[in-house]
C-alpha cells in the first residue's frame, strides 16, 4: 500500500475496466487497477492458457480489435508508470479511508504458488467494473456432471481449447445462447438444438431500439446463418425441463411453455446430449457497490442494477461504475460507459477538459442501452418456471437444500422474503454466497431477487483480516 492514492482505483479488467484504466491514463491520471483475473479481458476476452499455444486466440471472440488496441495501450502505461496492474487481485471490501479523503481497497492476492496473501489499495475515487455472473433457474437433473453455464461452456473452450461434450443441447434464455451454440458448433461439437425459454418477438414490441441498432441486427443474423451453416435447430418457447443420466448427462426433457414459463402438460420429448450448456442471462455482480451503499434499480428483466447518473457516477460520492454493474449490456456498451466515467473522474479531480469525442460515446451508450433494455425485457424469466421443479429439486447447490424445504419455510415456517428462507433453510449460505442459487430462492419465496448487503464480496481467510492495519480513530 503506498503512501500517496492513486488518483483512480478501477475494480476490474474486462471491457469497460480497461477502457476506463487507459483514457484515464490518457487524461493525466494515475490508476490502479486490480482484477481477479491472471491476464486483462475479464470473461468476455477470456485468453486460451499459455501453454496450449494457440495461433489465433481472436479467432474465439467477437470485437478482438476493440480489446487489443486497449491491451497494447495498459501495457505502454503500465510501463510509464501511469498504471499499476494488479492481477490475481480480488477486492473483498471498499472502505473510506482513514488517512485521506478517498477510499482504501482490501483485496486477497493470489500469488504464483496458489497461495494468498492479503493486500490494500490506497486511491482518490474509485470505478466499480465488476462485470456480472449467469442466472441459473434449478430443474430435475442440473447437479448431474456434464451440465454446465452457457457462460462456463464458451470459458471452456475461449481459455481451455477444450468441448464440454461431443453433443451438447444449449438452452436457457437470452441472445448468448446463439454465440455459445455458434462457438460450440464451429469448434467441432454437435449441437442438437438450441433450446430458448423466450422468443424473439418480443423485440417486435421495441423497434426504435431495433432500427437504431442495425449494428446488432446484423450480429445476429450472422449467428444464425452459422447455426443454420451447422444445421442447429432451434426451439423457441422451450425449456430443458430435467436432465437424465446415470453419473453423467445422458439426455434432456425438453417441454414447450406457456407465456408464463410453465411447462405445457404432454409436450416433453427427450434429446440424447453428453452435455448441457444452460443459463437464463447475466446478473450485474454489485456485492462491493451494495456493501458501500449504492443505490441500485430494477431492470427490465427483474434483477438489481446500480442506479448511475449520466457521468457514470454512483449514488456514493467519489464511486463510479460502468459496464455490466450498470444493466446487462454486452461488451460494446460497457467500453463506452467505461471511457465516460474515466472523462468524468478527470474532470471532477483536475477540471480536465472533457474528450471531443464525448458527444459520441454518449450518443452511442443511449443507443445501445435502449437495445439492452429492449434485450431484458424480451427474455425476462415467467413466473412459471418454477413448476419444472420437484419437492426434490437441489436449489442451493452449495447447502443441498431441495425445493421442497424452501416450499416449507414459505407455506410452513411464514418465510416471506430470501432473507427468512435463507436463516430458515441455509439456503445461500454456501461457498458462492446465492450467487448460484439466489434468483431462485428468492421467486420460491416469493419476492424480488438481490438487494442484499453483505460487507465482504468473497470469502476472506481470518489470518487476511487479522494482518489488517489498525483502524485510525
Amino acid at each position: 500500500m503506498p503512501n500517496s492514492p492513486s488518483d483512480l482505483a478501477v475494480v476490474g479488467a474486462g471491457p469497460a475496466g480497461l477502457a476506463a484504466a487507459v483514457a484515464a491514463a490518457d487524461l493525466g491520471l494515475t490508476v490502479t487497477v486490480l482484477d481477479a483475473g491472471e491476464r486483462p479481458g475479464g470473461q468476455f476476452y477470456r485468453h486460451p492458457a499459455p501453454g496450449l499455444g494457440a495461433a489465433r486466440p481472436e479467432a474465439l471472440h467477437h470485437g478482438w480489435r476493440a480489446f487489443a488496441t486497449r491491451a497494447a495501450r495498459l501495457a505502454a502505461h503500465r510501463e510509464a508508470g501511469r498504471i499499476g496492474h494488479l492481477a490475481a487481485h480480488h477486492v473483498w471490501t471498499v472502505v473510506p479511508d482513514p488517512q485521506a479523503d478517498g477510499w482504501l481497497l482490501h483485496a486477497v492476492e493470489t500469488r504464483p504458488d496458489r497461495t494468498e496473501a492479503p493486500a490494500s489499495v490506497r486511491a482518490r475515487t474509485v470505478l466499480l467494473a465488476t462485470g456480472a455472473y449467469e442466472r441459473q433457474l434449478p430443474f430435475p437433473g442440473w447437479t448431474l456432471p456434464g451440465v454446465v453455464g452457457a457462460g462456463g461452456a464458451q470459458a471452456m473452450l475461449k481459455s481451455g481449447l477444450v468441448l464440454p461434450g461431443r453433443r451438447v443441447v444449449v438452452a436457457g434464455s437470452g441472445p448468448l445462447l446463439l454465440a455459445v451454440a455458434g462457438s460450440l458448433a464451429a469448434a467441432g461439437a454437435a449441437v442438437p438444438a438450441v433450446v430458448e425459454a423466450s422468443g424473439y418477438l418480443g423485440y417486435a414490441r421495441e423497434l426504435p431500439a431495433l432500427v437504431r441498432n442495425p449494428g446488432k441486427l446484423v450480429e445476429g443474423a450472422q449467428y444464425g446463418g452459422g447455426l443454420l451453416r451447422h444445421r442447429v435447430r432451434p426451439l423457441l418457447r422451450h425449456a430443458v425441463t430435467a436432465a437424465h443420466g446415470s453419473g453423467r448427462v445422458e439426455a434432456v426433457t425438453v417441454s414447450r411453455l406457456d407465456r408464463d414459463w410453465r411447462p405445457v402438460p404432454g409436450s416433453g420429448r427427450r434429446i440424447a446430449c453428453d452435455a448441457l450448456a444452460v443459463g437464463h442471462g447475466l446478473v450485474p455482480q454489485l456485492e462491493l457497490a451494495t456493501g458501500l451503499g449504492c443505490a441500485t434499480r430494477r431492470t427490465a428483466d427483474g434483477t438489481l442494477a446500480l442506479a448511475l447518473d449520466p457521468a457514470q457516477r454512483t449514488s456514493v460520492p467519489g464511486v463510479w461504475s460502468a459496464g455490466e454493474t450498470g444493466g446487462i449490456g454486452g461488451a460494446q456498451l460497457a467500453l463506452a460507459e467505461g471511457e465516460l466515467a474515466a472523462a468524468s473522474i478527470a474532470y471532477e479531480l483536475y477540471g480536465t477538459p472533457r474528450p471531443r469525442r464525448g458527444a459520441v460515446l454518449v450518443r452511442r451508450r443511449a443507443r445501445l442501452r435502449a437495445f439492452a433494455d429492449a434485450m431484458a425485457a424480451a427474455h425476462r424469466p415467467g413466473p412459471g418456471w418454477t413448476g419444472w421443479l420437484d419437492d426434490d429439486t437441489t436449489v442451493c447447490r452449495c447447502e443441498e437444500v431441495p425445493a421442497g424445504r424452501i416450499r416449507t419455510a414459505v407455506t410452513d415456517l411464514g418465510a416471506r422474503d430470501a432473507r427468512s428462507v435463507k436463516l430458515l433453510t441455509r439456503a445461500g449460505m454456501g461457498w458462492c454466497q446465492g450467487r448460484v442459487c439466489g434468483a431462485a430462492v428468492a421467486c420460491l419465496s416469493g419476492a424480488e431477487p438481490g438487494g442484499e448487503r453483505r460487507p465482504l464480496s468473497c470469502p476472506v481467510e481470518l489470518g487476511h483480516l487479522a494482518q489488517l492495519p489498525p483502524a485510525e480513530d
